[in-house]
């Protein structure tokens, strides 16, 4: 970013760490809500959209919250490592802006959830609170800075990716460390 005085200036870590910070607070109403909006949500999600494999309802009913709050954590880590390397590169990390990119994506995959159950879904109260406007905000300091790359469907899909594959991966993790996976 350059100042009045066309001197370069650092993105900060607001933009950063940020992400962190509004990831925290985005899974603190998830951590609260998951389990028991499941319990409760399940019967009539399994009538509404029958074509969904069984073994997916399955796999969704079967989380409780010790295993959930597990899995936060695991993904904590994903964030916070990619926040650091946002961090120590002044936001031009591919790893930092992917995270950024995956996070904004996956607010907006919130808001398409509660769209399809015609109602509430954890964490669809803080995502256009939160998730999608920290997403905004940082993208246009970054790109005001200089620093952010160009986004191409390619690149949303990439990130997307990585967002499922992290959640995959710390959901296993979860189910390891809780005794309940293989």
């Amino acid at each position: 970013m350059t100042n009045s005085s066309g001197e370069e200036q650092a993105v900060g870590g607001a933009v950063t760490m940020g992400l962190l910070a509004a990831w925290a607070l985005h899974d603190l109403e998830e951590l609260a809500t998951v389990p028991g909006w499941w319990r409760r949500n399940l019967p009539a999600l399994r009538e509404r959209y029958p074509g969904v494999p069984e073994a997916v309802w399955r796999r969704a009913g079967s989380v409780d919250g010790r295993e959930f709050a597990v899995a936060v954590g695991a993904m904590a880590a994903v964030v916070a490592s990619a926040s650091v390397a946002g961090r120590l590169t002044g936001g031009r990390s591919a790893t930092y802006q992917a995270a950024l990119h995956a996070f904004g994506l996956h607010g907006l995959v919130h808001l398409a959830q509660s769209g399809l159950v015609r109602g509430y879904t954890p964490g669809s109260a803080t995502s256009p609170l939160i998730v999608v406007p920290f997403t905004l905000w940082a993208r246009r300091r970054l790109r005001r800075a200089g620093v952010l790359r160009a986004t191409r469907p390619r690149d949303l899909a990439v990130a997307l990716g990585f967002a499922g594959a992290a959640t995959v991966a710390a959901h296993e993790v979860a189910r390891r460390l809780t005794g309940r996976g293989a």
